[in-house]
C-alpha cells in the first residue's frame, strides 16, 4: 500500500535526520508513523478521526518530551548539528530553556508536515497511473519538467480545500469589512482550479508550468504571501524537493496497479485516495539508471 509505505519511509528519513531514534526492530517506525498519518488526517474533522488524532498527538508528545528530558539529563545523546539538538539547547529571551513540553512540540512540527507528504506521493502515484506519458517523461531525466509536474500535482490534486485563520486587525478587502478576530477562509481549491488563472485548471497538465512562471500568490496548495509574515507554510520548499526526488522514483519502478478503488472524494479532508494505492510485482529495471535520483 503506498499510501503506507511512504509514510514510513518519511518518517524513518526525517527522523534520521533530526537526530531522534528510532528502534527499528520493535517496529518503532511504523508506530510512528501510523500516529503522525492520524495527527495530519485529523484535522478540521470531528469524531473518530479527530479523538484518533488527539490520542495520537498525546501520546507522541509524552514520548518526545522524554526524550528531550532524556538528552538534558545525559542519558541520550542528540547528534550534533540536528533539531533534536536545537530544541534542547535553544534558550528563550530571558536565558531560560524552553519547557520540555514545547521542545518536543516544535520537534513534532518539524516531523510530522514532512511525513504528511505521503498524501502527495499517493496522488504522484494516481497521475501517472491514469496518464502513463507522464511516468516516460520523467524518465527521461528533465529537473525542469520534474519541478513542472510536482507543481501540478500540487494545484491539481485536493490536499485540503481551504486554510483558516483570524484577522487581527480590523481591515477592508474589496469593499468587504473584516474585523477583527473574524475567521477568513483561503479557497484553496477554488484558487487552484480558476479558469482565469489556469486556463484548463481540470486537466492534468505539466506543461503549463513551463510556460508561465510560478507566481507566489497563484499557486497556493501551502498557503499564501511569504511565510515569515503570511499563512504559507514554511516547509513548502522541503515539499517540493522531497516530491520531485520522490516522483522521480516511483517512475523509474515498474509495478502492476491491481483493481481497486482509487476515487478522491472532495468531502473528505484531507482527500485520500480511497484505496491507498495499492501496487504489487514492484521492481526496478536493471537496465535503467535515473542519475537525478
Amino acid at each position: 500500500m503506498l499510501f503506507d509505505a511512504a509514510s514510513v519511509v518519511l518518517t524513518r528519513g526525517v527522523c534520521r535526520w533530526a537526530g531522534v531514534p528510532l528502534d527499528e526492530g520493535a517496529g518503532e517506525t511504523e508506530r510512528l508513523a501510523r500516529d503522525l498519518v492520524s495527527m495530519v488526517d485529523g484535522f478540521a474533522t470531528a469524531g473518530p478521526r479527530h479523538w484518533r488524532a488527539r490520542r495520537a498527538r498525546n501520546r507522541q508528545e509524552e514520548r518526545f518530551t522524554r526524550l528531550v528530558e532524556d538528552v538534558r539529563s545525559g542519558r541520550a545523546a542528540a547528534p550534533e548539528g540536528s533539531v533534536l539538538a536545537a530544541v534542547c539547547r535553544h534558550r528563550e529571551a530571558t536565558g531560560e530553556p524552553l519547557p520540555a513540553h514545547t521542545a518536543a512540540v516544535e520537534l513534532l512540527n518539524v516531523i510530522r508536515p514532512t511525513v504528511a507528504v505521503c498524501w502527495f506521493v499517493a496522488y504522484t502515484a494516481h497521475a501517472l497511473h491514469l496518464q502513463p506519458n507522464q511516468r516516460e517523461r520523467l524518465r527521461g531525466g528533465d529537473t525542469a519538467y520534474t519541478a513542472a509536474f510536482v507543481h501540478e500535482v500540487r494545484r491539481f490534486y485536493p490536499f485540503a480545500p481551504f486554510l483558516g485563520g483570524l484577522a487581527v486587525r480590523d481591515l477592508s478587502w474589496r469593499g468587504v469589512s473584516v474585523p477583527a478576530g473574524a475567521m477568513v477562509l483561503l479557497d484553496v481549491f477554488g484558487q487552484n482550479h480558476d479558469e482565469e488563472l489556469w486556463g484548463d485548471p481540470y486537466v492534468f497538465r505539466p506543461e503549463r508550468f513551463l510556460e508561465h512562471a510560478v507566481e507566489r500568490d497563484e499557486l497556493i496548495p501551502q498557503g499564501g504571501g511569504e511565510p515569515r509574515t503570511g499563512h504559507r507554510c514554511p516547509g513548502e520548499g522541503l515539499t517540493i524537493g522531497l516530491l520531485e526526488a520522490l516522483a522521480l522514483r516511483l517512475a523509474g519502478l515498474d509495478y502492476t496497479v491491481p483493481e481497486q478503488d482509487l476515487r478522491i472524494s472532495l468531502r473528505r479532508i484531507p482527500a485520500r485516495v480511497r484505496s491507498g494505492f495499492a501496487v504489487r510485482d514492484v521492481r526496478v529495471p536493471s537496465e535503467r539508471t535515473l542519475t537525478a535520483v
